[in-house]
């Protein structure tokens, strides 16, 4: 049988635990290469380097394990790797472990799920795994063993072309898995103003997570909060295909 080909990100950095813990559970299925970030870039997103150069560095090779750190984005990291270190396609991309919940709309500003989400617009089967916890030492025991069963069946059964799975985790005692739906849901932010010693305004972003359907037990946000692991069928296409017809009819073709 062809020996498996795992590449692995995330948007913590290379340095992260979490990355730490998802490699040593891949390389029980295969050859894995590490591209990731050399430093936190959480928050970016899809975000691509374009107006500066990318840099990578090899900081890891032994048996069956490659690392490099790379300069860019999570998505700089997986097409780096496609386009620059990879011979062919992986048979898998992996992305996190995350130090904190990539659930509900965080999905849109996940820098983890933007490399899933690049790895899924390349026909490649694709898995974000996320815990409830920002703390660096945070512990992954009781994941782990999801994380491992989740590896193994995409990689038995594959996905969907055009699929990917954004997966969270509880912190603590998990009770099981639910395949649910992405929450509605929204963050209240506000700015810290403050100003340096040059008497220049500057701000700090807060805010505060609402979700908007907190009866729904069909949602990721209701799952977490009961004790389960969420996982969330994720797509690229941000079409609203409902919409077609009714933006047709009411006469938007006819704009001159």
């Amino acid at each position: 049988m062809k020996e498996k080909l795992i590449l692995i990100t995330n948007d913590d950095g290379v340095h992260a635990k979490g990355l730490a813990e998802l490699i040593a559970l891949a390389r029980a299925f295969g050859r894995v290469v590490v591209v990731a970030p050399d430093g936190a870039r959480s928050g970016q997103s899809n975000a691509i380097t374009m107006i500066e150069p990318l840099y990578k560095t090899k900081i890891a090779d032994e048996e069956g394990l490659t690392i490099y750190k790379c300069s860019g984005t999570p998505t700089d990291c997986v097409k780096m790797a496609l386009n620059n270190i990879l011979d062919h396609k992986p048979d898998l991309i992996l992305s996190g472990i995350n130090h904190g919940s990539n659930s509900s709309v965080n999905v849109i500003y996940s820098g983890t799920m933007g490399a899933v989400l690049e790895g899924c617009s390349q026909a490649i089967p694709s898995v974000g795994f996320s815990l409830c916890d920002h703390s660096p030492t945070t512990d992954f025991s009781n994941f782990l063993p999801f994380v491992k069963s989740i590896i193994a069946r995409v990689l038995n059964n594959t996905l969907p072309e055009g699929i990917c799975l954004n997966v969270n985790a509880p912190l603590g005692e998990i009770k099981g898995v639910k395949v649910c739906s992405q929450a509605k849901g929204l963050w209240i932010e506000e700015f810290d103003a403050r100003k340096n010693p040059h008497g220049q305004a500057y701000y700090w972003m807060t805010g505060k997570f609402v979700n908007l359907e907190p009866e729904n037990t069909n949602t990721d946000e209701w799952a977490l909060n009961n004790g389960y692991v969420s996982i969330v069928p994720t797509i690229c296409d941000l079409t609203h295909y409902k919409s077609i017809k009714w933006l047709k009819n009411i006469g938007y073709e006819q704009i001159k």
